[in-house]
């Protein structure tokens, strides 16, 4: 038997690596290592001839996640393993079962829901914007995960949404579900409570399923919404070989259905359960963890994470307070410059923020510092027009024989597309376009031993089918949301007042909580320095330091030098931050 399963892992992932009987709840702590435990304990699984491969099945929440979990399981010799999405999982089931079941093939799948919305609405003659349509799209999203009729939905929702009433958004609604049924087609939602009703419904489909998958690891359990919960238990039945993972504590998705009870509950629930905590942080140094820990004290859930490693010299976190938000913007922005010129790669920097309006000024002023910049949620690598070009100009170049290395040849054929030696300025299309060739041009530089143009042309095909994109060398701009997941060395957090985060629609204390998990997410990202920022206002908007600043407290953080940055700017934040309520520290 390999050991190779077992190498490396501290106490805590032994234990839960080694526990290959359901029901399991690890609760992993941000950066404790909750990927290498779930794919260490399927190979240790498979290792020791507790798990045959095809029927375990683990389940993850994106498709780039089920991706990465699928190439460690490669890495430790463990191929066949069902790594899937709840969607990807259900609609194989669909397109398997479908046709013995209603013996037709299975419905298509709306490629664009908010385009249909469009359609049903001019049926009824409503002229609505597309973020009206956004909304409505989300609020059918919501209903059906959370397992509501229309008419249920009526009563927990009453209130309408942008310019259309209660009443009008239940009318687009049955209009929505009505057109859909017309073409014969299924929504996202829909392919989990179709699988979930055929499950229900066909005995033999159901027994067939679990026949086929006997063990069960679900990622991101805190995610899971009533309907994954649903259709995850009519895939177990009766057997208990069952591995959630997951941490209360970054549940920042309620609003779109997700349930931390679920993992919170897990315990009392499966009778015998055995729970795991992992809270031996491998990424961040203790002052980060620190300020982590400060945020979450006595929140359901919350663990208490400790480094792995030493860091007697790791640096404070801090804060920072400014005029305004283009003071904040362009303070931010020579923070980066700074670290860049001290030699810091841009890939492991990035600045975070609540709402995707604030990126803007962070755009501009970075430019301004000529700190080329990526913003996360954007078009995909792969997606990107110049890339695309790229990958056909290879398989074009590929056809005549080589007459020069081939790493040459991809730097010829790169810069007859436009890559210089020099980038251009930051800012704008042009240098983002160079950014992505010099990554293709990297690409090739660490291909291996004996790549041709056609072999290094298939690879960026295969890389784009896996969403396995290459690190531009940019500084990341990117939400909370979707930071999640993520790491870099350099963070910082920015727009840390009341109205911004929390946000100012978060009102009730379950709305504040996840606010509060958001600020978790973003904190967590960090392994080295993390600088947490907020301006005093805009215009006539006069803002208060977030209450999370408050909550931290000033024995987690240090005032930072925001010094002006232009005639008439903003006081230091020392003094700045005594005035305010801010932390601060001294000494």
């Amino acid at each position: 038997m390999s050991s190779t399963a077992l190498d490396g892992l501290d106490e805590q992932q032994l234990d839960a690596v080694t526990t290959l009987r359901g029901p399991l709840a690890v609760l992993a702590g941000a950066g404790t290592g909750k990927t290498r435990v779930i794919t260490r304990r399927i190979a240790h699984g498979v290792d020791t001839g507790a798990y045959s491969p095809g029927r375990v099945m683990a389940v993850t929440f994106t498709a780039k996640a089920a991706g990465e979990m699928r190439g460690r399981l490669r890495a430790l010799g463990v191929e066949g393993v069902g790594a899937r999405t709840f969607h990807a999982a259900a609609l194989a089931q669909l397109n398997f079962f479908w046709p013995s079941v209603a013996g037709d093939s299975a419905p298509g799948i709306v490629d664009n829901k908010v385009r249909m919305l469009a359609h049903a609405a001019d049926g009824l003659r409503m002229d609505l914007d597309r973020a009206t349509l956004r909304d409505v799209a989300s609020e059918i999203e919501w209903r059906k995960v959370t397992m509501r009729s229309i008419e249920q939905y009526a009563q927990a929702r009453p209130n309408g949404i942008g310019a259309l009433d209660g009443l009008a958004v239940v009318h687009l609604q049955r209009a929505y579900e009505k057109l859909k049924d017309e073409r014969r087609q299924l929504d996202f939602e829909d392919v989990l409570l179709a699988c979930a009703g055929m499950l229900e419904a066909e005995p033999r489909v159901a027994q067939a399923v679990r026949e086929q998958y006997r063990h069960f690891t679900v990622d991101e359990f805190q995610d899971v919404s009533p309907l994954q919960e649903r259709l995850l238990g009519l895939w177990l039945g009766e057997r208990r070989d069952l591995c959630v993972v997951g941490d209360a504590s970054q549940t920042i998705y309620s609003f779109a259905g997700a349930d931390a009870r679920y993992l919170l509950d897990f315990e009392r629930v499966h009778e015998g359960a055995k729970v795991v905590r992992l809270e031996r942080n491998h990424r961040s140094d203790a002052p980060v963890l620190a300020v982590a820990n400060a945020l979450m004290r006595g929140r359901p859930g919350a663990l208490t994470l400790v480094a792995a490693h030493d860091g007697d010299d790791a640096p404070t976190p801090t804060v920072a307070v400014y005029g305004d938000d283009e003071d904040e913007a362009r303070g931010v922005a020579r923070a980066v410059a700074a670290q860049i010129a001290s030699g810091v790669d841009p890939r492991r920097i990035a600045v975070l923020y609540r709402a995707r309006s604030q990126s803007p000024e962070f755009l501009r002023a970075l430019a301004d510092e000529q700190v080329a910049t990526t913003v996360l949620g954007g078009t995909r690598f792969f997606d990107m027009p110049e890339v695309r070009q790229a990958v056909m100009a290879l398989r074009a170049a590929a056809v005549a024989p080589l007459e020069t290395t081939f790493r040459d040849a991809v730097r010829d054929v790169l810069r007859s597309l436009g890559l210089t030696d020099d980038p251009p300025p930051a800012g704008g299309a042009v240098r983002d376009a160079w950014e992505a060739r010099a990554a293709i041009m990297r690409l090739a530089d660490e291909a291996p031993q004996g790549a041709t143009l056609r072999t290094f042309a298939d690879e960026l095909v295969a890389r784009a089918k896996a969403q396995d994109e290459p690190g531009l060398r940019t500084v990341t701009l990117a939400t909370l949301h979707a930071a999640k997941g993520l790491e870099w060395d350099h963070v910082h957090l920015v727009g840390l007042s009341e109205g911004l985060l929390p946000i100012a629609y978060a009102t009730t204390f379950e709305q504040v909580d996840e606010e509060r998990r958001l600020a978790y997410v973003g904190i967590t990202r960090a392994a080295r320095t993390l600088s947490l920022s907020w301006s005093r206002g805009q215009g006539r908007i006069e803002r208060q330091p977030s209450r999370f600043l408050r909550e931290i407290g000033s024995g987690s953080l240090r005032a930072a030098d925001a010094r002006a940055t232009r005639a008439g700017g903003n006081r230091s934040s020392s003094s700045a931050n005594a005035r305010s309520g801010a932390p601060t520290r001294t000494g």
